[in-house]
C-alpha cells in the first residue's frame, strides 16, 4: 500500500493502491474524469497489477474495471447501489470473459451504462413519439464515435472532444442537438447559430440518420461521463460483422449485455454463404484468371447479384456477404491490371460496382433495422479504405446515402416480392440467406402461431407441430419457384426430423424445388458468457438442384473445425443421400418385428402409485403385497434405478383389496378424481377405479423402452424386466416377445433411425412406437438370424449384470462406458456387427452409410405406398 501525490496537468490528487486490487485517488472538485485517466496511465497501476481504478471528489465517483473495460459513474452517496460492480474484488465474477475483440466488449459495456442512465434521466423517452426514440439516438452516437476515429470526420476524436469542451451535464443535450442538426444541414444552407465555428467543423451527414427534427435526451453528470468514456475507445477496431449485434444488445431489455446471443461468427455465416454462391463465384474467378474479358464479365455479374436476408436482425449476414463480394471484386481488378499492364490502372474503374442497393432485408425490430443499414454503410466505408485508400473512402462516404431496402416488419406478413422485386430475374441472380427465429411449437406465442397459419394458408397443412422457422422455408420456397434464385437458412435440426418432415417437406418439394446442399447437425455456438449453443442444420434449396452436396463435421470438428463435403445424387428431407421419402407413423409394423405398445396409464391423481414409504403405510403383509401391488417402471425409474410401486388389482382380487381400509381409501380417491374430470372417457374409467386405464403385463418377461432419454448415449437405454414389473405410460412395452427384438432395439442402426424420424423433446430423444419401431426397416430375418441376435441380446444383459448395482445411467454414460464398463461396450459392438452383417456384406464405414442404407431399404419396402 502507498499514499502519495497523483499529479495531473493542473491539479493534484491523493492516491492509494491495494496491490492486485484497486488504485484509488481523491481529487479536487470537477477533476474526477481527469484523475481517472491519470490513474489509468500511472506506472503503479501496472506495477501493482490493479484490477480496478476509482477516482472521487467527494461528490461524484468514477470507476473502471480494467479486466472487462466496464465503467461506473455515480454520485458518491449512491455508491452502495452499485456494489455488484466491485464484486470481482471479493473473488465473485459476474460475467465470464468473452473470447473476442476487447473493443467490441468494452464498447457494449460502456454503451449499456450510458443507455440505462439516459433512460433513468428521460423516463418519457421510447414512447410512441418517433422523435423520442432512445435507440435511434444511440445509433447516431455510435456513428459519431466511429466517424471521429476513422477519418470520416476531420480531426481525431472530434465529436467526443467537442462535447467535452463545449458542454457541461446541464447543457450537454443542447450541444449534441446543435451538432446533430448541423450534420443534417448541407454546408451551403448553414446560417445563424449553425454557423458557429465549433459546430461547422462537422461534415454534412444526411442519409436519414440525422434529420432536422432529431431530438436529444437530457444528460445527468453520470450520463455525460459515460458518453465520454465510450467516445474515448478506439472505434477503428470495431468489427462491422459484430457491430449490429453489439448495438442491438444495448437496447434490448431482455438481452441487454448478452453480446454473444446475437453475434453469429463469420465462419458460421460462411457455412451458409460459401455453398450458396461464394464457392461458385470463386470457381468462376479461377476459370477467368487469364482472360481480361472474362474477368470483366465476372465483375459485371457481381454488380447485379442481389442478397436478401428476410430475418436480417442487425445485418450480420448482409455485411459478411458484402465484404466477401468486395474481396472478390478487388481480386478481379488487380488481376486485370496485372494482365493489361500497370498503365491500365489509370483507365480501370477501381471504385466498386457493387452497390448497397443490391442488399435487401426484413427485420421486425425497429432498432435492429436501423442498425443493419448503418452496419452496411460502415462495411462499405471500411472496404473502401482497404481497397481504395483512406482519402478516397473519406471523400465518398458523406453525405450518407439512404438505403430503404432494409424494411421493418414481420417477414411472414410481407410479400417478399415487394421487398426484393423479381424484375428481370433471369439476369439478376438473387440469393436468400439468414438465420430466422426458431421457436419450437411449444414455445410460440399466439401471434407467432397465427403467423405460421398465415404463411401456410395456401397449402392446407396443420401448423400445430411446425417450428416457427418453417414459415421462412415456406415463404422462401414460394419466392424462388420458377426462378433461378436459391435460398439457404440455418435452422434447428428438428426441421429435418420426426413429424415435421412429412408435414412441411411435401409442400416445399411440390413447388419444383430440390435440396442443393445441406450441413448435417452441428453445434451452432455463440459468444455469450453462458454459451447457449444449439444443434442446427443448414439447408440450401433451389430449382435446379445442381451438384447436391452434403457437409458433415469430421471427428474432431468443433465450430471452426473441419467439415467434409460429399457430392451426392440427391438429398432427401432427412438430409441423407437417399430417395425422397416421408416417414409417417403407422399402426402396422413394416418389418417382421414383434408389436410394441404404450405402457400403462394410471390416470389416478397419484393414488395408484406409491413410493417405498407409502407402500409401507398400507400395512399389508408380504402375501397381500404380492397379490395387490407391483413394481412399476417408467423411463426415469428404469434409467436411474429408482424404486416405485403401484396398486395392481385384478378384478378377482377386488374384494380382498377393499377389505383393507388403506387400500380402499386410495381406490375411492381414484374414483373421485376420475369423476371430476371434464373428459367423458376419463369419467367412464371411474367405473373401475381400482385399475389402470390399460392393464398390459407379461406372463414371463417384458422389454421396456423409455419414451424420453438423453441424446448423448450411444445406444437406447432399453431393458428386460421380469413379470413382477409393470411398465408405466412414460415408456413403451413389449410383452413376452422373442428376445432378439431387444437386440434390434439397442443397436446403433435403430438409434440412428429413431434420432432422424422420431424428432426430439428439446434436445432429448423422443421415442415413438408408431414412427420409430413400426417403420424401422429390417431385412427378412431367417431363423438362424433370430437365434444369433437372441444370443447377442443375452450377452448384453449378462455384461450389465457384471456391474451390478450400477444403473443404466451410469453404465451408458458416454464418458464412462469405455473405461468403467468395457464388457458392456464389447457386447454392444458384437451385437451391432452381427446385425449390420444382415443389412450389408460390406461393413459400414460410418453412421452416414448406415442411415443411407436404412432409407434405401425403407424406400424399397414402401415403394408401393409412396407411389399411391
Amino acid at each position: 500500500m502507498y499514499g502519495g501525490g497523483c499529479k495531473g496537468p493542473q491539479r493534484r490528487a491523493i492516491a492509494v493502491i491495494l496491490p492486485h486490487n484497486i488504485h484509488i485517488a481523491s481529487c479536487e472538485t470537477d477533476a474526477v474524469l481527469e484523475t481517472l485517466s491519470i490513474l489509468r496511465e500511472s506506472p503503479k497501476t501496472k506495477k501493482f497489477r490493479a484490477k480496478f481504478l476509482l477516482a472521487t471528489d467527494g461528490k461524484t465517483l468514477e470507476a473502471e474495471d480494467l479486466a472487462t473495460g466496464d465503467v461506473l459513474s455515480c454520485n458518491w452517496e449512491n455508491l452502495s447501489h452499485h456494489f455488484s460492480f466491485f464484486l470481482p474484488l471479493a473473488g465473485i465474477s459476474t460475467v465470464q470473459a468473452i473470447r473476442d475483440n476487447p473493443i467490441d466488449i468494452n464498447a457494449t459495456l460502456r454503451l449499456n451504462r450510458l443507455y440505462l442512465e439516459l433512460q433513468k434521466t428521460n423516463p418519457a423517452w421510447d414512447s410512441n413519439d418517433p422523435n423520442l426514440n432512445m435507440n435511434r439516438f444511440m445509433a447516431q452516437l455510435i456513428f459519431c464515435f466511429f466517424a471521429e476515429d476513422t477519418g470520416i470526420f476531420y480531426g481525431d476524436d472530434l465529436f467526443t472532444r467537442t462535447v467535452e469542451d463545449v458542454s457541461t451535464a446541464d447543457n450537454a443535450h443542447e450541444a449534441i442537438l446543435t451538432l446533430f442538426r448541423t450534420m443534417a444541414t448541407p454546408i451551403e444552407d448553414r446560417v445563424g447559430s449553425l454557423a458557429s465555428t465549433w459546430a461547422n467543423r462537422f461534415k454534412y451527414v444526411n442519409g436519414g440518420l440525422f434529420s432536422e427534427s432529431v431530438q436529444v435526451p437530457t444528460f445527468s453528470k453520470s450520463a455525460r461521463s459515460y458518453l465520454l468514456h465510450a467516445g474515448n475507445l478506439d472505434w477503428r477496431s470495431i468489427n462491422p460483422d459484430i457491430f449490429g449485434s453489439m448495438t442491438q444488445a444495448i437496447a434490448d431489455n431482455e438481452e441487454r449485455g448478452q453480446l454473444g446471443l446475437h453475434y453469429t461468427s463469420i465462419p458460421n455465416i460462411l457455412k451458409v454463404l460459401n455453398p450458396l454462391f461464394l464457392d461458385e463465384l470463386r470457381e468462376k474467378l479461377k476459370d477467368s484468371w487469364d482472360s481480361p474479358q472474362k474477368l470483366l464479365n465476372l465483375r459485371r455479374l457481381l454488380s447485379r447479384i442481389r442478397i436478401f436476408d428476410p430475418a436480417c436482425g442487425s445485418g450480420n449476414f448482409l455485411v459478411v456477404a458484402y465484404k466477401q463480394l468486395r474481396e472478390i471484386e478487388h481480386e478481379i481488378v488487380e488481376q486485370r491490371i496485372k494482365l493489361l499492364g500497370e498503365q491500365a490502372r489509370r483507365h480501370e474503374n477501381t471504385r466498386s460496382v457493387i452497390p448497397l442497393t443490391n442488399f435487401f432485408g426484413i427485420e421486425i425490430k425497429e432498432f435492429a433495422c436501423e442498425i443493419a443499414q448503418l452496419s452496411m454503410l460502415i462495411a462499405e466505408y471500411q472496404c473502401d479504405v482497404l481497397y481504395l485508400g483512406q482519402q478516397i473512402a473519406a471523400d465518398a462516404v458523406l453525405p450518407l446515402h439512404d438505403n430503404k431496402n432494409i424494411r421493418r416488419g414481420n417477414a411472414l406478413h410481407f410479400d417478399w416480392d415487394e421487398v426484393c422485386p423479381h424484375s428481370d430475374v433471369e439476369k439478376v441472380p438473387t440469393y436468400i440467406c439468414g438465420n430466422p427465429p426458431y421457436k419450437g411449437s411449444q414455445s410460440q406465442t399466439k401471434s407467432q402461431k397465427n403467423d405460421l397459419v398465415k404463411a401456410c394458408n395456401a397449402y392446407n397443412i396443420s401448423t400445430r407441430q411446425l417450428d416457427y422457422v418453417a414459415g421462412w422455408f415456406i415463404k422462401a420456397s414460394e419466392y424462388i419457384q420458377n426462378t433461378h434464385a436459391t435460398f439457404a437458412f440455418v435452422s434447428t435440426n428438428s426441421i429435418s426430423q420426426g413429424r415435421i418432415v412429412p408435414i412441411l417437406w411435401p409442400v416445399i418439394l411440390s413447388l419444383g424445388l430440390k435440396i442443393e446442399f445441406a450441413y448435417k447437425s452441428f453445434r451452432w455456438s455463440n459468444l455469450a458468457a453462458r454459451n447457449a449453443g444449439v444443434t442446427v442444420v443448414i439447408i440450401g434449396i433451389g430449382v435446379q438442384g445442381k451438384n447436391p452436396r452434403i457437409f458433415e463435421s469430421g471427428e474432431s470438428a468443433g465450430e471452426t473445425g473441419m467439415f467434409i463435403s460429399r457430392q451426392v445424387k440427391e438429398i432427401n428431407p432427412y438430409l441423407t443421400s437417399a430417395p425422397i421419402v416421408f416417414v409417417k407413423g403407422r399402426n402396422e409394423i413394416l418389418s417382421d418385428l414383434s408389436p410394441m405398445a404404450f405402457g400403462n396409464m394410471p390416470l389416478d391423481g397419484g393414488n395408484l402409485l406409491m413410493s417405498d414409504q407409502e407402500l409401507e403405510l398400507l400395512n399389508l403383509d408380504e402375501n397381500i403385497k404380492q397379490l395387490l401391488t407391483r413394481n412399476i417402471v417408467g423411463s426415469k425409474e428404469y434409467i436411474r434405478g429408482e424404486s416405485r410401486y403401484c396398486l395392481w388389482i385384478e378384478n378377482k382380487n377386488l374384494d380382498t383389496a377393499l377389505s383393507f381400509p388403506t387400500v380402499r381409501k386410495r381406490i375411492e380417491a381414484v374414483k373421485d378424481f376420475r369423476n371430476r374430470s371434464k373428459a367423458p372417457s376419463t369419467v367412464e374409467f371411474s367405473k373401475k377405479p381400482h385399475q389402470f386405464t390399460v392393464m398390459n403385463h407379461s406372463k414371463t418377461h417384458s422389454i421396456v423402452v423409455p419414451r424420453v432419454s438423453s441424446e448423448n448415449r450411444e445406444y437406447l437405454p432399453a431393458g428386460i424386466l421380469s413379470r413382477q414389473y409393470i411398465i408405466s405410460d412414460s415408456a413403451f412395452g413389449m410383452y413376452d416377445v422373442p428376445i432378439w427384438n431387444f437386440s434390434i432395439i439397442v443397436s446403433r442402426l435403430h438409434l440412428l433411425w429413431v434420432k432422424n424420424v422420431c424428432g426430439k423433446l428439446e434436445s432429448r430423444i423422443r421415442y415413438s412406437n408408431t414412427i420409430g419401431w413400426n417403420t424401422f426397416p429390417v431385412p427378412t430375418l431367417s431363423t438362424e438370424n433370430k437365434l444369433i441376435l437372441g444370443k447377442c441380446a443375452k450377452a448384453i444383459l449378462h455384461a450389465r449384470e457384471q456391474y451390478f448395482p450400477a444403473t443404466i445411467a451410469e453404465m451408458y454414460d458416454p464418458e464412462r462406458l469405455d473405461t468403467d464398463f468395457p464388457l458392456v461396450r464389447e457386447a454392444h459392438q458384437a451385437n451391432c456387427e452381427t446385425l449390420e452383417r444382415i443389412y450389408s456384406t460390406t461393413p459400414f464405414r460410418n453412421d452416414t452409410e448406415r442411415l443411407e442404407k436404412l432409407f434405401d431399404l425403407y424406400a424399397e419396402m414402401t415403394s408401393k405406398e409412396q407411389n399411391s
